[in-house]
């Protein structure tokens, strides 16, 4: 039986941390170490946006640390994650080239969609304990060191995702500046949240129920699977329970709590704002359930490896999460659902007659049924400057799962859908390199050919077939509809097409008698 040793590590707001896993056989996961070392880089970059010389020599030492632990355990592979404390700071190139010059370890950056998505795959990790509480009315919060992310799925799918700047650390921050009489703290946690989420509430929960509220920090969840002493799949508590716990850290001191919780007395007020914000949303979305289940950034890192590896294959379908956020943005901005699922249906079967050809793959598909769902998102702001309007919408609205390369990637090809294609190196924002800007003129050809074929917006044929033939792609459709229309926009849009791909599109209407 194959097996394989992994790390992964998190360099947190608030600690470095390193789980080592073990991979045997199919859908086997193991934690076989877990390292933690507390470096508080969250408080440089939130008040002065960099990291200290002395925090960044010491980030350092402790990474040299992880990586001989790495070697003694023979680990074959690693991933090594910064989040906000890190993509925050006016400098963060050259505190990634540091680490790597001095301990051997590449760092990446994680945007926040990319890192709460890996947060959602830790639950993942936990099979049928997570699938049976998100089949019902459920909301996942997400603490972090300089954010929250509040996200609602119902029946198994994800209804949207939003993120908010509540986390831990930068509350924490303003309190050691601001909020000098203990007496105050709690009053002025409080206040800050429920500015933010009575907004969330009038925008997103409205009239929706939530039965369970699942836990994801690092913070009060290690305090509360200890304290419980239940295995952290099972660490289901009622809202009444949580909050007596709450009441116990109030009518603590610092030195009190910590011996209660078994924590360094340093970690007591990360702790207590935490629980604040869970009080409060709990009563806010009027949760009768708080799952807690102890994981981390860390296990949602070896789950995704260990997807990639063919060693994990868990049932959630983490595409059409991605999917169903973009569904959630176009009807938000009034974007037509039959529109999209023509859009959708022509440009994939389109790529899918074309892979010799274009050379991309499913994460580039992916992009592209996005593009077709997002497509007129921007008509909500203006009906003449539909590419432009939607372009600021899709680089403005986080999706779960995306990176900003990627989600650039698709507002890109949403923009030149309506627009001019501005060629790569000519006057344009972007951050896109040569290789992302070549996705974008395929997908943007693809999706032009698509729409012009749908340029009535009345669907007037259900199937088309698409075939390459030497030099030629024939797409034929079966309608008796008159598409004069449709066949004038397809031949403005096929010079485009031709251009980027040296294949002519030829279309062909075969009448059903």
């Amino acid at each position: 039986m194959s097996i394989r040793t992994f790390a992964a590590i998190d360099v947190g707001s608030f600690e470095l941390t390193m789980k080592i896993f073990e991979f045997s056989g199919k859908n086997n996961m193991r934690e076989i170490d877990c390292i933690s070392r507390r470096l508080d880089l969250g408080s440089d970059t939130y008040s002065n946006g960099k990291i200290s010389k002395e925090k960044l020599d010491e980030l350092c030492r402790t990474l040299k640390e992880f990586s001989d632990i790495m070697r003694s355990y023979k680990v074959e592979a690693y991933r090594a994650y910064g989040t906000s404390a890190i993509r925050e700071t006016e400098n963060t190139t050259i505190v990634q080239d540091q680490i790597a010059q001095r301990t051997g370890i590449r760092v990446e950056i994680l945007s926040n969609s990319e890192q709460r998505f890996l947060d959602y795959k830790s639950l993942a990790s936990k099979g049928e304990s997570f699938r049976r509480i998100i089949e019902e009315k459920t909301a996942i919060l997400d603490i972090g060191g300089g954010s929250i992310q509040l996200s609602l799925f119902d029946n198994d799918t994800l209804v949207s995702t939003q993120n908010l700047r509540l986390g831990v650390l930068r509350i924490q921050e303003f309190l050691n500046r601001y909020a000098n009489r203990t007496s105050r703290i709690e009053n002025t946690i409080q206040e800050m949240a429920m500015a933010q989420l009575n907004t969330y509430k009038k925008l997103y929960l409205k009239d929706r129920e939530i039965q369970n509220l699942i836990i994801i920090d690092d913070y009060i969840s290690p305090c509360l699977v200890k304290l419980t002493g239940k295995d952290r799949d099972k660490t289901v508590i009622g809202t009444e329970a949580f909050n007596d716990f709450a009441d116990r850290l109030r009518e603590s001191n610092t030195v009190q709590s910590a011996k209660m919780l078994g924590i360094a007395e340093e970690r007591v007020p990360l702790v207590f704002i935490s629980a604040v914000l869970i009080s409060r949303i709990a009563e806010l979305m009027e949760a009768e359930h708080i799952w807690v289940p102890g994981v981390t950034l860390c296990d949602g890192i070896a789950y995704e490896y260990a997807e990639k590896i063919k060693m994990f294959q868990g049932e959630h379908d983490f595409e059409q999460d991605i999917i169903a956020c973009a569904m959630n943005i176009s009807k938000r901005y009034m974007g037509s659902r039959k529109r999209s699922e023509t859009l959708e249906s022509i440009s994939t079967t389109i790529f899918d007659s074309m892979k010799k050809i274009h050379g991309l793959g499913k994460r580039e598909r992916l992009y592209l049924r996005l593009a077709a769902i997002l497509h007129d998102c921007g008509k909500y702001i203006s009906m003449v400057n539909i590419g432009e309007t939607s372009y600021q919408i899709v680089m403005a609205t986080e999706i779960i799962g995306l990176s900003h390369t990627e989600r650039e990637i698709v507002a890109n090809v949403v923009r030149f859908n309506h627009s001019r294609f501005v060629y790569y190196g000519q006057q344009i924002t972007s951050s896109l390199d040569r290789e992302s800007y070549m996705i974008v003129a395929k997908l943007t050809a693809i999706l032009r050919l698509a729409s012009g074929l749908d340029r009535s917006h009345k669907q007037k044929f259900k199937g088309l077939k698409a075939a390459l033939k030497e030099n030629q792609l024939i797409l034929t459709i079966d309608t008796q509809e008159d598409i004069t229309l449709e066949k004038g926009f397809f031949e403005d849009r096929e010079e485009f097409f031709q251009e980027v791909f040296s294949v002519e599109p030829v279309l062909k209407q075969r009448k059903n008698l």
